[in-house]
């Protein structure tokens, strides 16, 4: 029984969520209403003294009327009128002293509230303009300016006329804002996604197809041509993508040549083992010719069988974990002298400057695999040039303990490293510069320091070549050693 997944577990494209354009549209929205909001609060407390402010301007003409008009001489229709259009149950100036009332009707028992529109801070016109809408029931006094003659004239007004238009205008401004925020978005949410969303589909759905074939040329994007952000997105993944199809191409390559090297190297070895018993063979003659041939023969057929068997030994998936010992160091380098058949009146001198008595936590047989390859690449740079000034050609190994950590340096007196090598240095089939080298020595040192926790670098500024070996204890961090060693 097979277990299918849903298309939108497939593709996340396709997932039933809420999209970048979808946030877009809601994020606009609740940032609209935020801000009408934040434009009502102030709003609705201005309504409110404006509102406040007409009653008092209409109670201001009133008693601009009744003041001047002889005392009882007003008749009560009229004033019962003039308070009707005020919207007020009594009007009243206060000159000198004393207030007079100059019209009334209804007068309410209490007063709940008073309103000096003369002096409202902002905090609290906000606050009773809300106390307003939540208590229509209250009546309220409203102090204002009075006419020449008077310090102030007052009010007795219902809450209930206020409360109704404040009601009215944050409906509207309801309205209003819905309407806003509705032509916002759709604005904001047709550009961003015509500017933003597709574009991040495209190179969203580029990079799934690219995932599925990524040695395909035809699977890298195409720049668009924009010259913003995304514009540069686009052009940094499409190179990415070429270097990366690139190096997978190569990598494959490299992979089927290993495969073909280890399918023949059986076969290989069989046949450079056999040439090399006849070398052995050919060198018990007597002749001058063989004689002066053979050793050279014989050195090349050992040449070729470390160089197939180096090769194979990088193909392997890893290198087998370090067993690390404590060992002498001065004892294995002699060990790699004598390999390398170098002798100490030979033409090349060999300068071995070590401690005495210094020991290194390595695993023998890798520590020697990597000094053999170091020094056996300057033997061949030496080799290789015209010896011009034989006594200068050498190679020198100093070693020296610091604290926990061993520091060793493999030098030679040969050309050194073209500009090319160096970029490449310790890159298998990169790295080398000999005619028909690989540049697998190197590769394999690094590798191998590397497990020991340590590393190896090239030092700069030297005579021919000089490689800088670090190999700490087993407990010890180098990073923190060197830490150490910089602070001491």
């Amino acid at each position: 029984m097979t277990d299918k997944k849903p298309a939108f577990l497939k593709n996340p494209l396709t997932r039933p969520r809420p999209g970048l354009s979808g946030k877009l549209l809601g994020l606009t929205i609740l940032f609209v209403m935020m801000a009408e909001v934040l434009i009502y609060v102030p709003s609705i407390a201005n309504f409110r003294l404006n509102w406040l402010s007409d009653r008092l301007a209409a109670a201001h003409t009133a008693a601009l009327v009744l003041n001047a008009a002889p005392s009882g001489m007003v008749p009560e229709e009229l004033a019962r009128q003039i308070l009707d259009s005020i919207g007020a149950s009594a009007v009243a100036m206060k000159m000198g002293d004393h207030r007079r009332l100059l019209a009334v009707s209804d007068m309410p028992p209490q007063v709940d509230r008073e309103v000096d529109m003369r002096d409202v801070p902002w905090w609290h016109a906000i606050m009773d303009a809300f106390d307003a809408m939540l208590n229509p029931r209250q009546m309220l006094r409203v102090i204002g300016p009075a006419p020449r003659g008077g310090e102030f004239v007052e009010i007795i007004i219902s809450n209930a006329p206020l409360q109704k238009a404040m009601l009215r205008f944050s409906w509207n401004i309801l309205l209003l804002s819905l309407v806003i925020s509705a032509i916002t978005a759709t604005l904001v949410y047709f550009s961003l996604h015509h500017f933003f969303v597709r574009p991040m589909r495209r190179i969203t759905a580029n990079m799934m197809r690219f995932r599925d074939d990524p040695e395909n040329p035809s699977r890298v994007i195409v720049p668009s041509g924009r010259g913003d952000e995304i514009g540069m997105a686009e052009h940094e993944l499409a190179a990415m993508q070429r270097e990366l199809a690139s190096m997978l191409s190569q990598k494959n390559r490299l992979a089927a040549l290993g495969l073909a090297v280890s399918k023949i190297n059986h076969d290989l070895r069989n046949m450079l083992a056999s040439a090399q018993l006849f070398s052995d063979q050919l060198s018990t003659l007597r002749d001058p010719k063989v004689q002066r041939f053979a050793p050279k023969l014989m050195r090349t057929l050992e040449r070729a069988i470390a160089f197939c068997q180096s090769t194979l030994s990088y193909g392997r998936a890893q290198e087998p974990p370090p067993d690390r010992k404590m060992i002498e160091l001065e004892s294995l380098l002699e060990e790699v002298r004598e390999t390398l058949g170098i002798q100490h009146d030979g033409g090349i001198r060999w300068i071995s400057s070590i401690e005495r008595d210094v020991m290194v936590d390595a695993d023998h047989d890798q520590l020697f695999r990597v000094l053999l390859n170091l020094t056996r690449n300057a033997l061949q740079a030496l080799e290789s040039r015209a010896p011009n000034e034989p006594a200068r050609d050498q190679i020198r190994i100093t070693g020296r303990r610091e604290g926990a950590v061993v520091l060793i340096e493999v030098s030679d007196t040969g050309p050194g490293f073209s500009a090319r090598a160096r970029e490449h240095l310790f890159e298998a089939f990169s790295g080398s510069t000999r005619p028909g080298g690989t540049g697998l020595g190197l590769a394999i040192a690094a590798e191998l320091i590397r497990a020991h926790g340590g590393e190896i670098r090239l030092v700069e500024g030297t005579i021919g070549a000089t490689f800088h070996l670090t190999i700490p204890d087993r407990a010890v961090d180098l990073d923190t050693w060197r830490e150490q060693r910089e602070s001491a």
